[in-house]
């Protein structure tokens, strides 16, 4: 089920944004092979979350067989995805130019942090490099601050995963049109750099800062920022435009108090109200704050942990998680009004199934991939 439904896409093994990609193409309907090593996996398959909803083979790509298997999984798939610096396909006998050959409609999807040329190709990396590299984290964090760390979204995930999985599909509308394949880029240090094509322009025209935490959008402005309460616990405030900003002055009594809406726009007045401001949301708890915004429009939401997220009665009402074997998943994204996806399914035991895609392919390979 799922708009993706009769693609067959093959991903060959790794960590980060590919399986993410392939997770998002499998959440989607495909049908996602995942091509592992024979050897076990630290990981228990419940506790996999990116392998969900895929097939599982085992092949040794070091081997002659574990080759011709591979680019005979390759004849019958619309698309192969991998993870792996530039030239290691090639050096396994697997690349894009031999496998075009075996399929010359398959889209080879191939997922970097520096892309497939220029002088850092083959560097090692991980997010953190490649979101430096690209601007981005320097721009995050607040004023006399270092650098703050976003987890691994923005690079791994948003810049990467995302991005290839993009990518992917835009390639497969283009071969339905030309009946040709072709190689993907998709490199994180490119991704990110799209996602900050307005914080770029913004720079190059003069209202952006490169000053980190003195921008609109970056904690400069102490109507988009996060505040403590009483509890320990923290909320977000974004009350941008006039008519929310003047929202957040009635809910808290403070108009005529407080720079004016439009005025409140003048970066020489944004930090008038956060001494106000601090102290105010820093007399109730979050929970109380929670009731003092309900139903407005002041651009507000608590700031959860992960463990309540699941529990959010806005999560409940949208169906957003499903427990599958012990573990909450988040439901496949965007839904669908027509094709919908189907729950995710718990990733399959390694190897699991060897037999059927292989007989399916016509390989003759020991199901232990020995």
């Amino acid at each position: 089920m799922g708009p993706l439904e009769g693609f067959r896409i093959i991903e060959i093994e790794g960590i980060g944004p590919c399986p993410f990609g392939g997770m998002l193409l499998a959440d989607l309907g495909a049908e996602v092979i995942r091509v592992g090593r024979p050897q076990p996996s630290f990981l228990q398959a419940n506790f996999d979350v990116m392998s969900r909803g895929k097939k599982s083979v085992t092949l040794d790509l070091k081997t002659q067989e574990g080759k011709d298997a591979v680019l005979k999984l390759v004849a019958s798939a619309d698309a192969l995805i991998e993870g792996f610096r530039p030239g290691v396909m090639e050096r396994l006998g697997v690349g894009p130019e031999v496998c075009l050959e075996a399929n010359p409609k398959l889209v080879f999807g191939r997922m970097t942090g520096w892309g497939q040329d220029g002088p850092w190709a083959k560097r090692a990396g991980h997010d953190i490099n490649y979101i430096a590299l690209a601007g981005a984290l320097h721009a995050i964090g607040h004023k006399g601050q270092r650098p703050t760390i976003p987890l691994n979204l923005v690079g791994d995930f948003g810049g990467g995963g995302l991005l290839l999985a993009f990518g992917v599909v835009t390639a497969l509308l283009e071969a339905q049109k030309s009946g040709k394949g072709q190689v993907v880029d998709a490199a994180m240090v490119d991704g990110v750099a799209a996602l900050m094509a307005s914080v770029y322009a913004g720079m190059q025209q003069g209202f952006w800062s490169d000053k980190r935490g003195e921008n609109l959008l970056d904690s400069g402005a102490a109507f988009y920022d996060v505040y403590e309460t009483s509890d320990g616990k923290y909320i977000t405030i974004g009350s941008l435009e006039p008519q929310f900003y003047t929202e957040l002055l009635e809910k808290l009594d403070l108009v005529g108090k407080a720079p004016a809406p439009m005025d409140h726009l003048n970066p020489a007045k944004w930090n008038e109200l956060r001494p106000t401001l601090t102290e105010i949301f820093k007399s109730k708890t979050r929970d109380e704050w929670d009731a003092v915004f309900e139903g407005s429009d002041v651009c507000y939401a608590p700031v959860l942990a992960a463990a309540e997220v699941f529990e959010h009665e806005h999560h409940a009402a949208r169906g957003s998680f499903v427990e599958i074997d012990g573990i909450k998943h988040a439901v496949a994204a965007p839904r669908f009004s027509r094709t919908k996806s189907a729950d995710p399914q718990p990733a399959r035991e390694r190897g699991a199934d060897n037999e059927d895609v292989f007989r399916e392919c016509g390989i003759e390979y020991p199901a232990s991939g020995d």
